[in-house]
């Protein structure tokens, strides 16, 4: 559905008085299948939306290759956009637009009648729980039915691949999780691909099939979110002693577990990350015990979707958002 080769946008610049060359997207090689959900992170400045903007027509490429729904962006971007559903980060409807014929008015501009325009905006109203609003206001709605009409626009014409730019920015975590259904949704009930940029990793955890990470310009991790996560060197184990003297016999006992890097001391706590600790933590809890620590508690966490990109990038997608 999305094949990429060797992406690359540049920008013109100034460095004082010197004329100078900033490279956005640095060679970008990805690809979609047809059905996917696929989600695209990247810290602030890593070149995600100018990716998106160019496989949504809306930048030109410096150089590469990119073909979307079988259209080439640069040499075919009208076919492209007639195929593609785009729902951007700030959305599209006018404030004081009617919420129904905004949808159909939408619809009408690829090409579909009123009629069918109008039958297929019910439909979406339904589906999207949006029912009763079709003579709403936009800016008489909550976020979360605002958020759920940008997606019918995109929708109304049927497209094969949708782009989501930051889907659920701003709703609350009903709100939020009520969209993720409907997201799932576009694949399952309507067979249409999915490509959404999110700053939530419980998101892309939750909704993605695939995610693509990007950091300066290049693809620095791609896999399905479980292999991700296996990459991170093994899980976080936390212990909590009791008294400050327990802390350095807490410590030799972690570090005879094998962690990848020496244990970190925070207080009380005592931590490190440790592969196959299944297999690791009975020994663990009877040399803590032969040592005599007294533990407040112990606490194993699997890695997250967040240690990977803290892995791969240097930087934690929560702080950098």
């Amino acid at each position: 559905m999305i094949e990429v080769e060797g992406l690359t946008k540049t920008f013109a610049a100034r460095r004082g008085k010197e004329k100078i060359e900033l490279k956005a997207v640095d060679g970008v090689d990805l690809h979609v299948d047809a059905g996917e959900i696929v989600g695209f992170l990247g810290p602030n400045g890593a070149g995600k939306t100018t990716t998106l903007r160019m496989l949504t027509t809306l930048l030109r490429p410096t150089a590469g290759r990119a073909v979307v729904a079988g259209h080439d962006v640069a040499k075919d971007p009208v076919a492209v956009r007639r195929v593609i559903g785009y729902v951007s980060q700030s959305g599209s409807t006018g404030p004081e637009a009617r919420a129904g014929e905004e949808v159909v008015d939408h619809g009408m501009l690829y090409g579909v009648s009123k009629e069918a325009a109008t039958a297929r905006a019910r439909e979406l109203f339904a589906e999207l729980e949006l029912d009763g609003l079709w003579e709403r206001k936009p800016r008489a709605m909550s976020g979360g039915q605002r958020r759920r009409l940008d997606i019918a626009m995109g929708l109304v014409h049927d497209p094969r691949l949708v782009f989501l730019d930051e889907p659920t920015t701003g709703l609350d975590p009903q709100a939020r999780a009520n969209l993720w259904d409907h997201i799932a949704a576009l694949r399952t009930d309507r067979g249409a691909t999915v490509f959404l940029t999110t700053h939530y990793l419980d998101e892309a955890d939750a909704l993605c099939d695939r995610i693509l990470v990007i950091d300066h310009g290049r693809i620095v991790a791609s896999d399905t979110p479980d292999a991700l996560k296996r990459q991170v060197a093994g899980d976080l184990v936390e212990l909590t002693v009791g008294a400050p003297d327990q802390v350095e016999a807490a410590v030799r006992a972690l570090a005879a577990a094998r962690p990848d890097a020496a244990p970190e001391v925070d207080g009380l706590r005592v931590s490190a990350r440790v592969r196959d600790v299944g297999d690791r933590l009975p020994a663990l809890v009877r040399a803590l015990d032969d040592a005599g620590v007294a533990l407040a508690g112990i606490e194993v966490r699997r890695p997250t979707l967040d240690d990977v990109f803290l892995t791969v990038t240097g930087r934690s997608l929560r702080e950098d958002s």
